[in-house]
């Protein structure tokens, strides 16, 4: 069985999808927020305590075009 990693912060998920971590899908089942389900990776824990800890430097303009299409595929009816 395959272990996932899932987070409800969109600017950690944000950073993940810039990582180049994959996402495996949005969770809709709860309508006041959204779940993004990424797979497993050894490093992700890691990387999500630099996140917490402010010590991820990233692409601006990368960053931000990511976020924009986290943004549309959670508002898009698929």
């Amino acid at each position: 069985m395959d272990k996932n990693f899932s987070t409800y912060d969109l600017g950690l998920a944000t950073v993940l999808v810039t990582l180049g971590y994959k996402l495996i899908k949005l969770d809709k089942t709860d309508i006041k927020k959204i779940r993004f389900i990424f797979q497993e990776d050894k490093k992700i824990e890691l990387t999500m305590l630099d996140y917490w800890n402010d010590k991820i430097k990233l692409p601006a303009l990368t960053l931000f075009n990511n976020q924009k299409t986290l943004k549309n595929r959670i508002y898009s009816n698929v």
